[in-house]
């Protein structure tokens, strides 16, 4: 596996990391969350272009596994984790682990001492394996209806994350 910045020239990469973003909801989570919630959490009618200037913006990486999209993640230079996501192909290899590692020496690069993120229902468990507690349950609401997710932190110097593969 090789976790390498998002390519900003090449929309193989907004339309790689959008494919497993949508994968990782509609059938990842759909084991948490219901066939509306899952339609208006990752809809058929998202802008790639969009998507794209956004993974730009945020500073996105990815993983890859022979060359194809299978993760990808983000850090603010708060520690605000905005996105992760594992396409569900991969999942339980190590995938999530090594994004949240990459995540974690960011953080300590840049002298942030806390992460945070708003987790799901489905990834609640990743996140609290490696050291992340709830701090809120969260209920957003997206085209009329309502999600469940968590407010979740984490120090960063304190929590090494556990290097086991973890299914997310």
């Amino acid at each position: 596996m090789l976790i390498r910045a998002y390519d900003a020239r090449d929309i193989r990469d907004a339309e790689a990391s959008l494919a497993v973003f949508q994968r990782a909801i509609r059938v990842t989570a759909s084991r948490d969350y219901s066939p509306e919630q899952i339609a208006v959490w990752a809809p058929d009618n998202v802008n790639i272009t969009v998507w794209a200037a956004k993974r730009v913006a945020a500073g996105t990486v990815v993983a890859t596994i022979n060359g194809r999209v299978v993760g990808f993640t983000d850090v603010d230079d708060r520690g605000y984790i905005d996105m992760m996501f594992v396409d569900p192909s991969v999942s339980g290899r190590g995938v999530a682990t090594a994004l949240l590692a990459w995540v974690g020496e960011l953080a300590r690069s840049r002298g942030i001492r806390q992460l945070t993120s708003h987790v799901s229902l489905t990834a609640q468990a990743f996140f609290e394996k490696n050291g992340f507690v709830v701090v809120e349950e969260r209920h957003p609401v997206r085209g009329g209806v309502a999600l469940t997710n968590f407010l979740m932190r984490r120090a960063v110097i304190d929590a090494p994350v556990d290097t086991a593969p973890v299914a997310t």
